[in-house]
This record gives C-alpha cells, sequence and structure tokens, in this order.
C-alpha cells in the first residue's frame, strides 16, 4: 500500500491500466471459495486490486470529483477501521460523536448562523443529504406525514433547476412524492437558475391546487459548476413560504475562501432533524442513560448504523487549519483559470462560459468543416474517441458528456491539490496528440 501511495504521486506512471470487463476477469481469479486461500494468494489478490485501481491521487487525473490523496486522510481512514465502531450512540461511539458536533457546530458558523446554532449530521453522500433536505422541508410543513404517510397530505411539487442533480427526482421518487412532482426551472446561459421563472412556476402550481413545500437551489452544478443566485431565490421562497434548500455538495467548500465564498451569498438564508426521523427504539436509545441524550445522534438517520465519517475531515482541518483548506481551494480555482485563459484563445477550440472549464477540442479534420450539421455530428464522437485512448495509454482522464442540445464535450474538474501548471499543460499537448487524426 506504502508503495502505491508512493507511485500514485509519480507522474511517470500511468493514471490507469486500462483492460475491458472480460479480460480483467480472466487475468485473476476473483472467485470466492469455500476453503481459505493461502496468505500467499491474499497478497497477490491484493497486489492485483491496486495493479488495476485507478489512480485517484495521480496529478494528472481529472475524472469526476477526486480531490487526490490527503496523507492525513488517510492516516485518519487507517485509524476509524482500526477503532470498528459504529456512530449510532454515544455509549459506542464518544470521540466519534463529540468530534462530529464540534465540526458540524463549526460548519454551520461558516455557513453565517448565529452562534452555529442548528442541527445536522455527516451522511454517505450528497444524493442522501439532499433527500434528508426533502424529508424535513415536508415535516416541516406537514408533521403528520411521518405517521400518517402521504394519503395525509395534499398534492406536494418541489422546484429545483433544470441542471441540478439527478439526487432531487430519485428523492422525490423514494418519498412517495413522485418524480412528476418535480418542476425543472430553466437556466440561463451559464447555468444559473432563472428566478422568474422560478416564481412563475410556484404561481402556476398554486393555481393547479398543487402545494409548492420545496426548493432546491444548487451550489456548483455538477456540469457547468455553475451557482444560483441564492439571494434571489431566498426572496422568493420567502415570499411564498416555502423550504429553501443549498445542494453544496460541489461547491459548498468555497465557504472556506475568503477570495471565493461570494458565490454563495445567501446561502444562510437556507432552512427540525431529530423529531422528523426519530423513532426511539428502545434497545439503542433508552432515555435513563447517565449522560446527555442530546449525543445518541443515531435516531437522527434513516440508517441504524452509522459509518464513521467525521474523523478523516476533522484530522486534515486539525492538521490543515481553516487556512490550508482556503489555501487549497484557491489553488484548484487558480489552475481553473490558467487552464481557462490557456484555451480560450488556443486554434482547435471552443468553451462556454462556466465555472467548470467546460470545452469542445476540434481537430483538424473537423475544425474547417463548413456544414455546420455534420460538424457538431463528427464533434460528437470526438471526446468520447479521445478518452478511450486516454485511458488506453494510461496518461491522464478527463470526463466528457453533452449538455441538452450540446454535443459531447470536456468537462475539467480541478481539485486534486497535487496538479500543478504542468499538469494543465501536459492535458492540453495530450488531447491534441491523441485527436490529430480525428
Amino acid at each position: 500500500m506504502l508503495a502505491y501511495i508512493v507511485e500514485s504521486f509519480d507522474r511517470s506512471t500511468k493514471v490507469i491500466d486500462f483492460h475491458y470487463p472480460n479480460e480483467l476477469l480472466q487475468r485473476n481469479n476473483w472467485e470466492l471459495s469455500d476453503e481459505p486461500e493461502t496468505l500467499d494468494d491474499i497478497l497477490i489478490s491484493c497486489r492485483a486490486t491496486l495493479k488495476y485501481a485507478i489512480k485517484t491521487a495521480h496529478p494528472r487525473y481529472f475524472n469526476q470529483l477526486s480531490t487526490g490523496l490527503d496523507m492525513v486522510g488517510l492516516a485518519a481512514d487507517w485509524l476509524t477501521s482500526t477503532a470498528n465502531t459504529n456512530m449510532f450512540t454515544y455509549e459506542v461511539a464518544p470521540v466519534f460523536v463529540l468530534l462530529e458536533y464540534v465540526t458540524l457546530k463549526k460548519m454551520r458558523e461558516i455557513i453565517g448562523w448565529q452562534d452555529g446554532h442548528g442541527d445536522g449530521i455527516f451522511s454517505p453522500g450528497g444524493a442522501i443529504s439532499n433527500m434528508y433536505a426533502m424529508l424535513l422541508a415536508r415535516y416541516k410543513m406537514f408533521p403528520e406525514v411521518k405517521e400518517k404517510g402521504m394519503s395525509s397530505v395534499p398534492r406536494l411539487v418541489a422546484f429545483t433547476s433544470e441542471h441540478s442533480h439527478f439526487s432531487i427526482k430519485k428523492g422525490a421518487a423514494a418519498l412517495g412524492i413522485g418524480t412528476e412532482s418535480v418542476i425543472c426551472i430553466k437556466a440561463d446561459e451559464r447555468g444559473k437558475m432563472i428566478p422568474s421563472d422560478l416564481e412563475r412556476r410556484i404561481v402556476e402550481a398554486k393555481q393547479k391546487g398543487y402545494v409548492p413545500f420545496f426548493v432546491s437551489a444548487t451550489a456548483g452544478t455538477t456540469v457547468y459548476g455553475a451557482f444560483d443566485p441564492l439571494m434571489a431565490i431566498a426572496d422568493i421562497c420567502k415570499k411564498h413560504d416555502i423550504w429553501m434548500h443549498v445542494d453544496g455538495a460541489w461547491g459548498g467548500s468555497l465557504l472556506m475562501s475568503r477570495k471565493h465564498r461570494w458565490k454563495l451569498n445567501g446561502v444562510e438564508r437556507s432552512g427540525l432533524m431529530q423529531s422528523c426521523n426519530q423513532m426511539q427504539a428502545c434497545y439503542l436509545f433508552q432515555q435513563d442513560k447517565q449522560y446527555d441524550l442530546s449525543y445518541d445522534t443515531g435516531d437522527k438517520a434513516l440508517q441504524c448504523g452509522r459509518h464513521v465519517d467525521i474523523f478523516k475531515l476533522w484530522l486534515m482541518w486539525r492538521a490543515k487549519g481553516t487556512i490550508g483548506f482556503e489555501a487549497q481551494i484557491d489553488k484548484c480555482l487558480e489552475l481553473s483559470e490558467y487552464l481557462y485563459n490557456k484555451i480560450k484563445d488556443r486554434e482547435g477550440y471552443e468553451m462556454p462560459q462556466h465555472t467548470n472549464v467546460c470545452f469542445w477540442y476540434l481537430p483538424p479534420g473537423v475544425r474547417y468543416l463548413e456544414d455546420k450539421v455534420e460538424k457538431m455530428k463528427r464533434l460528437h464522437k470526438v471526446a468520447p474517441v479521445i478518452k478511450a485512448r486516454m485511458m488506453e495509454y494510461g496518461t491522464t482522464m478527463v470526463s466528457y458528456q453533452p449538455q441538452g442540445d450540446k454535443v459531447n464535450f470536456f468537462r475539467m474538474v480541478i481539485s486534486n491539490p497535487a496538479a500543478t501548471f504542468e499538469d494543465i499543460d501536459f492535458l492540453i499537448e495530450e488531447i491534441e496528440r491523441l485527436g490529430q487524426d480525428l
């Protein structure tokens, strides 16, 4: 494992040793057997696992949303696994429960809630957090739904940007609200929700007899990295008495940067957790314990057992300080600006204006086509081919996708603190090398 870590930071090594699934299945014995394997066989399996793993810590790995490898974070993960406990009560995880309390209070202070007042919980990811938000909004408006179910409430509708994360609709499906009750609001050319369209759709829903209960704004959309206008959205939510949620899974960390936190102005206006999910299972959450029961956080969660996620963030925060995280965030955005400036006037590149650096590379064979339909048809195939070649060579990785009426484009997300200006230069040169014959 230590050798793998060292190799991951070595630019002369591959980001990926790519094999197709059927090849990888045949190359090693991954099957489970009735009899135990020898230690040598176990070590062979471990080495094979790392050999074919994607080096997400590699300075030239720019695929989806990996923040590289933090050595303190890695050590925290090892300690967490060593402790091997669960987060449902203070009695089985005293230190971890207290660290979650301390960290969440600090995070609420950074958001702007006075004295860090409020509540919170660590969840497995942004998708589950979005579902929690929808659950809370519904409970706030109709607390009886917890016992009586959806048949006890009117037709509820939620609102979110057309560029928001798909987990908003997934959450609506899981909670019995239904995907058809999620109304997608138009975004402008930069991917930001249009407040006037939000208010128009809220009024329309009310006229149809529906009950608007939830608006999800996004701080850093998945594709463009756009920040919805939170102040304007908060004003509309206040006017119509609707719960405002901010999905900050991608861009929320900018709150730690004094230079960039203005993009989240209004986040403090976003919106009961314990009573919403509380079931008071008597075998875990006894009411006559000898300590403050507010530290038995498990009854706030949808899960019973909850993985210890807090120690990794807490220890990294202790090691870096807030200013260390700020420097890391500012550096990533500086690299994004460098990439943008590098390709905005470079021949063979076109790009829309977004926070994430999204761009098309037009190889010589496509660049000068006059037939626009044919040009877009061929351009749509360029990014997938270049990405496949990147993976075959193992030199770098960057994601691509279409969006609306736009053909496949590269979506550059810079979040790895190990990346440098030279790595950005390498990426551009590699795209051109791998696509020159297209």
